[in-house]
C-alpha cells in the first residue's frame, strides 16, 4: 500500500496548463516555419547571378510598356514616368531593370472594373470623369506680368481673364469642367493669350481684333461626350490664340511608340542582313564547290592524257 503511494505521481508537480505547448503556437510556428521554407526554396530556385546577365531590346521595351500601363492608371505622374523610362531605355542588366518596376502590379494582372460605366477604346477621353466638380478657378488677371492655367484644374462655367502688356496660358488639355457647357471671355490690350485644347474637345471661337486678331481656326466638334467651350475675345493692339495640341503624356506615347517601330524596323533590318549573308554565303560555297570539281574534273583528264602518251610512246619504243 506505500509502496504504490510512493510511486503515485505528487499532482503538484505535474506541469500546470499555462506552461504546456499551445495547440494554436504549435500550428503558428508550424505555418512559419512552412512559410519559411517555401520562401528559401523560391530563393534557391532563382538563377544565380540573373541580376548581372545583360538584358535585351524586348526585356527593356516589355518593362517600358509595363511603366506605360501604370501611367495610364494613375499609379506614377508624369515625372516618374520619365525618370523610369529614361532609366528603362539606359538599363544594361537585369539588376538594372528590376527596381523600375518592383512597385507595381505584374503586367496583366487583373484591374477592378466599373460593371456601369463603359470601357474606353485606348487613346480616347473619357469625359464622364472630367465634368462636374467645384471650380478651383474662374478667372485671370495681369498687367505687365503674366497668368497660366496649367495641369489638373476644374474650369469654372464662366472664367474670365484680362491682360495689359503681359500675356497668359490658359491649358485645357488635362482640366476638369464644372459643366458641360463652359464659356471662356479674353480681353487682352497690347498683349496675348494663349490657350491649348485637346483634340477630341468641342471648341467653338468667337471675337474680333482692333489692331490685333482672334485665331478661330481651333473650332471644331469634338468627341462623343465632350464638353462644349466656347472661347468668345477681343484683342486691341494684341492677340488671342486657340490651338489644338496632343497632351504631354498622349506626345510621350506617341514617341515611345516611333521609338519601338524603329527598333522593330531596325531588328528586321539585322535580320535581312542576316539572311542576305547566309544566303551569300551559301553561294559562295556552291560556286566555290562547283569550281572545285571543275578543277578535279581537269586533272582527271590531265591524268588520262599523260597517261595514254606514255603508253604510246612505250609502244613506238
Amino acid at each position: 500500500m506505500t509502496d504504490d503511494a510512493s510511486r503515485r505521481p505528487d499532482p503538484a508537480d505535474r506541469p500546470d496548463s499555462a506552461d504546456r505547448p499551445d495547440p494554436a503556437d504549435r500550428s503558428d510556428s508550424a505555418g512559419r516555419s512552412d512559410s519559411a521554407d517555401r520562401s528559401g526554396s523560391a530563393g534557391r530556385s532563382d538563377p544565380a547571378g540573373r541580376s548581372e546577365l545583360r538584358a535585351s531590346d524586348a526585356d527593356r521595351e516589355q518593362v517600358a510598356e509595363q511603366l506605360r500601363e501604370a501611367l495610364a492608371e494613375g499609379r506614377l505622374d508624369m515625372t516618374e514616368f520619365e525618370e523610369r523610362l529614361e532609366a528603362t531605355y539606359a538599363a544594361r542588366t537585369y539588376g538594372d531593370l528590376a527596381p523600375l518596376t518592383r512597385d507595381l502590379p505584374a503586367a496583366g494582372s487583373a484591374a477592378p472594373v466599373n460593371l456601369v460605366k463603359q470601357p474606353v477604346a485606348e487613346g480616347e477621353i473619357d469625359w464622364s470623369q472630367r465634368i462636374g466638380g467645384e471650380p478651383t478657378s474662374t478667372g485671370g488677371f495681369a498687367i505687365w506680368s503674366g497668368f497660366g492655367r496649367k495641369g489638373r484644374w476644374t474650369v469654372g462655367e464662366r472664367f474670365t481673364a484680362f491682360v495689359l502688356w503681359g500675356g497668359g496660358e490658359i491649358d485645357l488639355r488635362e482640366a476638369h469642367f464644372a459643366s458641360r457647357e463652359v464659356e471662356i471671355r479674353l480681353f487682352t490690350i497690347m498683349g496675348g493669350i494663349n490657350v491649348k485644347v485637346p483634340p477630341e474637345l468641342d471648341v467653338t471661337v468667337k471675337g474680333f481684333g482692333i489692331m490685333g486678331g482672334v485665331d478661330d481656326r481651333a473650332t471644331g466638334a469634338g468627341t462623343p461626350g465632350s464638353p462644349r467651350v466656347v472661347v468668345r475675345g477681343f484683342a486691341l493692339m494684341g492677340g488671342v490664340g486657340v490651338e489644338r495640341k496632343l497632351p504631354r503624356a498622349e506626345r510621350l506615347r506617341i514617341k515611345d511608340e516611333r521609338r519601338r517601330e524603329k527598333l522593330e524596323r531596325r531588328d528586321e533590318r539585322r535580320r535581312e542582313l542576316e539572311e542576305r549573308r547566309e544566303r551569300h554565303g551559301r553561294l559562295h560555297e556552291e560556286r566555290l564547290e562547283r569550281h572545285r570539281e571543275r578543277l578535279e574534273d581537269r586533272l582527271d583528264r590531265l591524268d588520262r592524257h599523260h597517261h595514254r602518251r606514255r603508253r604510246y610512246g612505250d609502244d613506238e619504243d
